[in-house]
């Protein structure tokens, strides 16, 4: 009896033992695959959830969006968009620097000269583009950007550049105000600049760099993090469950992932470049260098009479280019009477009992930075967010008016962003009811110049679905996306933020947003057609055209 009791007491404390070993290898295993595999559910372009499974620990490079699965609709417009951005730049082979082009040497001259010009009338200016030997250029694939102006009117418009290939540019302007009109030409990059840049968007997505921090107690690590990690080392997977937008982070040696705290910018890579390929990338010689003309560079334009213009109103159509133009520093649109709100009554008026989100990057930060200095019932709610970073929140209760302001989720290059506060734009407006009381404003483009334009392409995909989906839900919400905008640039900038990438997101973002039933806030137009020098973070006069344009949106004149 006594040596049965014995034996049953063993075998239970053994399997008590056996019992405590499983479940602390269960617990670890858990705690390390935590976010290193996770199931991920994604929406396919019927609306049905999908299920997948999505392994993090990855022993090879996984770029998301080479990795995409796409309805036949979705891949049909992905390439119609890459086909439309597809650059002419000619297989020539390496270029020495004596034979790029030369913005000193080239020139331009306007075609159909004459005395005067009728308001509305059709400019023509041929370019013709020469290397640093003064010798014609035998191949196109220049950027470059041509716009009409009055100085003495704080008058401004862009015209539209055609590539014929051979060293020889048209560019067509649309003359809307009388006075006397100026054109400048500038060449932003030669040819052989642009196959430099799309080399490093194809080849080298991770130029810019991103870092988490990892911390448990008195334990902290800091990984590199992308959307395409290289090597073989074990990922930590932070693809968006709802979206599928990729995001990976090299997982830290001996923390689990669960415990990230941040995301920042890392920082850039340096000596992307050759001795060479430097060379098409010079402050004053090539880069947003203007290209004079061989004679007069200005037209006299006269005014028609009221019914030659509302004649020409009418055969304008509704693709109207340029968008709009300045006229005393206000941005005039074509399509639509743009109201004035020079008072910070007028636009508590128009945002009373209003909720409006403002989603995206730093440009559309201004906006809020705007509003809370210009109109004094508006006043700012300290939540604590890092400076510049946000989410920011600011409330006039007399009025009833909320104004909230998030940035997009990753890639973005910003100081320090707590990892609770990455939030995906697309997930942001599905938890949005709408009516006619909320305005949305989104402006994603600038933290995406860097990598392939699927990844961009990708995101605006999941932004456009759930504003159908919001409209579609409450069709009286006002919707507003700003568009990219040029800005300065120096030999490094170039090869992280040149205009010609953003020209590119630019396109592809009007491309995808028309006929949705969200309006348009021409930022590109707005700062090339602007006097002043271009900035990632436009001067205060052109910021406040562009809001004027949105509160616009918001409450239009009555007709």
């Amino acid at each position: 009896m006594w040596i049965s009791s014995f034996k049953l007491r063993l075998f239970c404390c053994l399997l008590a033992v056996l019992m405590v070993v499983v479940l602390v290898i269960n617990v670890t295993q858990v705690e390390y695959l935590d976010h290193e595999t996770v199931l991920a559910t994604f929406i396919d372009s019927s609306g049905q959830f999908v299920s997948s499974q999505v392994t993090g620990i990855s022993r090879n490079p996984y770029c998301g969006y080479e990795h995409q699965t796409l309805s036949s609709r979705e891949r049909m417009e992905e390439d119609s968009l890459l086909a439309a951005l597809q650059w002419q730049v000619p297989d020539v082979g390496p270029v020495p620097f004596l034979k790029s082009t030369d913005p000193s040497s080239s020139y331009f001259v306007i075609l159909n000269s004459a005395a005067f010009f009728k308001v509305g009338s059709q400019l023509e200016v041929l370019v013709h583009v020469q290397d640093f030997q003064r010798k014609p250029k035998k191949y196109g694939g220049d950027y470059l950007q041509a716009r009409i102006h009055s100085p003495k009117l704080q008058a401004g418009a862009v015209g539209r550049v055609v590539d014929y290939q051979n060293g020889f540019y048209k560019v067509f302007f649309t003359l809307l105000w009388p006075g006397k009109v100026k054109v400048s030409i500038s060449l932003v990059h030669p040819t052989e600049g642009i196959r430099v840049l799309q080399h490093l968007q194809e080849e080298k997505p991770h130029r810019v760099y991103f870092k988490s921090l990892f911390r448990s107690g008195r334990i902290s690590e800091t990984t590199e993090c992308n959307v395409c990690l290289p090597g073989s080392l074990p990922l930590c997977n932070f693809t968006d469950l709802y979206t599928g937008e990729p995001w990976f982070c090299f997982k830290p040696k001996k923390l689990p992932c669960s415990s990230r705290i941040n995301h920042f910018k890392g920082g850039y890579l340096k000596g992307l470049l050759t001795a060479a390929e430097n060379a098409f990338f010079q402050s004053g010689i090539n880069i947003k260098m203007p290209i004079n003309s061989s004679g007069p560079d200005w037209v006299t334009v006269i005014p028609r009479r009221i019914k030659e213009m509302n004649n020409l109103e009418l055969s304008q159509g509704s693709g109207t280019f340029p968008s709009g133009y300045y006229y005393k520093d206000q941005w005039r649109p074509r399509k639509f009477k743009m109201r004035q709100f020079n008072d910070p009554d007028n636009i508590t008026e128009c945002l009373q009992r209003k909720v409006v989100y403002l989603f995206g990057d730093s440009t559309i930060r201004q906006w809020f930075e705007y509003l809370t200095t210009f109109v004094p019932d508006l006043v700012e709610f300290n939540l604590g967010s890092p400076k510049n970073v946000g989410p920011f929140l600011a409330v006039d209760q007399k009025h009833n008016i909320l104004l909230k302001y998030r940035c997009h989720g990753p890639p973005i290059r910003f100081t320090t962003v707590f990892s609770n506060e990455l939030h995906y734009v697309a997930n942001e407006l599905n938890g949005i009811v709408g009516g006619k009381n909320t305005v949305v404003a989104i402006a994603v483009w600038s933290h995406f110049s860097t990598f392939p334009l699927e990844v961009y392409i990708r995101r605006l995909r999941n932004i456009r679905r759930a504003v159908v989906q919001l409209l579609d839900r409450s069709p009286k919400t006002v919707v507003v996306i700003r568009t990219a905008n040029a800005q300065e640039l120096g030999p490094e900038v170039s090869l992280f933020n040149s205009d010609w990438y953003n020209f590119q997101l630019d396109t592809i973002l009007r491309k995808m947003f028309s006929g949705v039933g969200v309006y348009l806030v021409d930022a590109w137009e707005m700062t090339l057609a602007h006097y002043l020098p271009h900035k990632l973070h436009p001067d205060e006069v052109i910021v406040k055209n562009q809001l004027d344009m949105f509160l616009s949106f918001v409450c239009p004149l009555e007709t």
